[in-house]
Parts: structure tokens; sequence; C-alpha cells
């Protein structure tokens, strides 16, 4: 075992007690050792005799803060990560932690499960910054937290590369579930603007105007006083990541474009202008092309985004790789709940090999996870998963059923492998959910 494989060693710092003891319960639970503390002064005391792997720190401590231990850990401990927790989810104070130098923040109130997978991911980059020197040209999948080596995967880890080395946006396409927003992580990660922060914006359901105020900030008065700053602002000398880029307005895309092009950008309502190189990365699960040609989108800004396309495969795609993610994603989650590791029975095997994926690794995520908390023998088989993959891996295929009977199934599906949640079924459907509506009537 080496170095890298005992990142368990965590320092929690809150004044408030509960907040300290329930952090404590549920981290030890998953097997780290977790030291607690009060306050900065407490803190930098245990730092400087215990080698600690991750700080997850408040931002509002008496006396000294949350950011003054950040900056600290930062400049002075090269092993150490630090997660901010801040009860201030607004652009400004939420993204101050991650200029500071924070790897990433908890806005509150967060989740059990939110932390854990924040401290696995913030630990999983830590492991791979101590990691040996690898070939910044070559990177490898397992070094990335990429699970998987099929064909289909091993090209977009070159097209990544590739991209990685270029200055101009990259736009992830693919289905739902694809895991686009962590290949944006991994292109960060191998980028140039590795260094700064990677800002995450989502473009869906936001009016324009608000578009415009968050990623590019504004002024509430006329002028350049009282600059409100916009997620733009935040991910100079980083990336920005904007999900679903084909709803963001004509005119945002136009700016945007404007921005690249000039690497400056000037907040609404203000007159002085900002330079800003940073990386563009979004995503889309749409046909940019289709909507571009129709008129539905930017047709230049689109011509600028395809120069660096990098398409995900749909996990049905992958050959093999659905078997080697399954095994991954029992381990995590029986480990989670702190039962023994299951195995899978080869009927089961056949199943998830079978089965065709419809939501992809998200899919594949809950029923591993259903399946890890509802083992009730040390063999998981075909019986166990849900009612809808049981009747996919036994029914064979035929050819005398009707496109409509074939439809109806495929929505059945969609929805069982969401739990019924119909927006979710509609945006693996690629329809609405007025659409959705009609077809289930």
């Amino acid at each position: 075992m080496t170095a890298t494989d005992r990142l368990n060693h965590l320092l929690v710092v809150d004044d408030s007690a509960d907040t300290r003891e329930l952090l404590e319960r549920n981290l030890s639970a998953q097997g780290y050792k977790v030291f607690t503390v009060a306050n900065v002064a407490e803190a930098l005391s245990l730092l400087g005799k215990t080698k600690i792997d991750l700080v997850i720190t408040d931002l509002k401590l008496p006396g000294v803060s949350g950011l003054d231990l950040v900056r600290h850990v930062r400049e002075n401990l090269k092993e150490t990560e630090v997660v901010m927790i801040t009860g201030y989810p607004s652009v400004e104070g939420a993204v101050a932690a991650v200029k500071s130098g924070a790897e990433e923040y908890l806005a509150k109130p967060f989740t059990k499960e939110e932390l854990l997978a924040t401290v696995r991911r913030v630990l999983e980059k830590l492991k791979l910054r101590l990691a040996e020197p690898v070939d910044r040209e070559r990177p490898t999948a397992h070094l990335l937290g990429i699970v998987g080596n099929s064909e289909p995967m091993q090209r977009v880890l070159r097209a990544i590369s590739r991209a990685a080395t270029d200055a101009n946006p990259v736009l992830i396409t693919g289905e739902n579930g694809t895991g686009k927003g962590l290949w944006a992580r991994v292109l960060h990660h191998l980028s140039t603007h590795a260094a700064g922060p990677l800002i995450s914006f989502t473009a869906t359901g936001i009016p324009e105007k608000f578009q415009e105020r968050q990623i590019f900030g504004y002024s509430e008065r006329s002028g350049d006083q009282e600059v409100h700053p916009g997620y733009l602002h935040f991910a100079c000398g980083g990336a920005l990541y904007i999900k679903e880029v084909s709803d963001l307005s004509g005119a945002i895309q136009t700016r945007l474009l404007q921005t690249i092009e000039e690497k400056r950008f000037l907040p609404a309502g203000t007159t002085t202008s900002h330079t800003c190189d940073f990386l563009l990365i979004v995503d889309t699960h749409k046909d940019l092309r289709t909507l571009a040609r129709c008129g539905l989108f930017h047709s230049d800004f689109f011509a600028r985004l395809s120069m660096n396309e990098i398409h995900l495969p749909a996990l049905r795609e992958r050959g093999h790789d659905v078997v080697l993610l399954a095994r991954h994603f029992l381990q995590l989650y029986a480990r989670e709940i702190g039962e023994q590791v299951p195995a899978f029975s080869p009927s089961a095997l056949d199943a998830i090999k079978s089965y065709s994926w419809p939501g992809n690794i998200g899919e594949l995520a809950n029923v591993i996870k259903h399946l890890a908390a509802s083992a009730e023998t040390p063999v998981i088989d075909v019986t166990d998963f849900p009612t809808h993959m049981r009747y996919s891996a036994a029914q064979a295929v035929t050819l005398n059923r009707t496109l409509a009977e074939m439809e109806a199934e495929h929505i059945r599906n969609v929805i069982a492998s969401v739990g019924g949640n119909k927006t979710k079924a509609a945006e693996i459907l690629g329809i609405n959910r007025k659409t959705l509506r009609d077809k289930l009537k």
C-alpha cells in the first residue's frame, strides 16, 4: 500500500459542537480518521504536529476566519486539501472560498451524501496530484478516476488530452447520464488552466436577464459602482463550465463568443470591461448542429465550439465497461453503508450486460445503490434486480411488434429506471413533460 492509498486523516474546524459531532459521526462511519477543533488557533496547532489529508472548515469562525485558514493550508501544506463550508450559497460568498485556495465548497444545508461525495472527490484529486508524474499527452483513465478501458473511452481520453492543450472552447456532447460533468473536471485537471478554479453554471430554466447577470455580473445602478461579480469573474485564470449550453439565449451566446475572441467581458449596466483568460467548457445532450442549421442556435458560436467537440458514448456502446462500473459502484455503496461487498452471479452479470441502460451511468449507479442496500445474501442474482430490468433481460427481441408498442415499453422502462420521476424521464427521452404526459395517456 502506497502513501496515496491512505488518504484518510480529516480535520473538521467549526465553532458549533453539534456540527463537529455530526460531521465526525458521518465521516468516521466511512473509515476516516477524524479530528475536530473549534477555531483556527486549535487547527494550526494540530496541523503543526499531525499529518492531515483534508481540512473541512467553516467560513465563519470566531477570531481568525476560515478563509485565513484556507490560505495558510494552501501556502504551507503541500499535501493537504481544503473544503470550505459556507452558509452563503451566493456567487460571491461561495466562490470566494475557491479563489482563496479551497478545492471545493459545501453550501449549508448539505446532505450526508453531498458531504461524502465531496470528500471522496477531493481526496481522489489529492491522490492524483501526489501520484507519480504521468505523460500529459497520454494520461491513463485509472489515474484520472475514470472506470472503463473500452476503445470508445480510450478515444474520449485521447480527445480530452488533445483538447486540454488547445486554447479553444470545448463542447462535450452525449446522452444524459454519460458523465459529462466528470469529463469536464478531467479536462480542467489536464488543461493549462488547472491552477485556477472550475466554475459551473447551469443554464436550464434561467431567464435571459438572469443568465446575463449570473455569467457576466451586473451593477444595479448606471455606471461601474457596486458591481456584483458573475461566474465569469471567478473563472478568470481557470475554467467556466456551462451545463446544457443549448438553453442559453441567443444574445448570451453572442456575448460569450465575443468574450472568447477578445478575452474581455463587460458586466451588465457598466461601462468598463475586464480582461479574462479562461477555458470555456460547455455540454449538451441535444443536436446543436441541427439546431444551428434551423436557426435555433447561434451558428458562429457553434462553429467555434465544434472545433473541439468531444462526444461521450452511451453506456450500451462501451462493452465490458458496464461490468467494471457495476462492480465499482457495488464496492463503493456497500462500503458506504458498512456492509460486506457482495458478488454478482453470472446471470446478474448477463442482465447487466444485456440491458440497454437508457439512463446510462446515472441509472446504473442508482440501480447498484439499491442492490447494495437491499442485498440479503453474499451473491446478487438477477431476481434481485428491479422488475423492469428482469423483464428486459428475459425478453427476447422479436420482430412482430409495432413501433408504438416498442415506444410504449421504452417509455415505461425509462420511467421505472428513474423511480417515476417524469421530469428526469422526459430529459432522458428528449421530449418535454407535456409530450410525455400525452404519450402516457
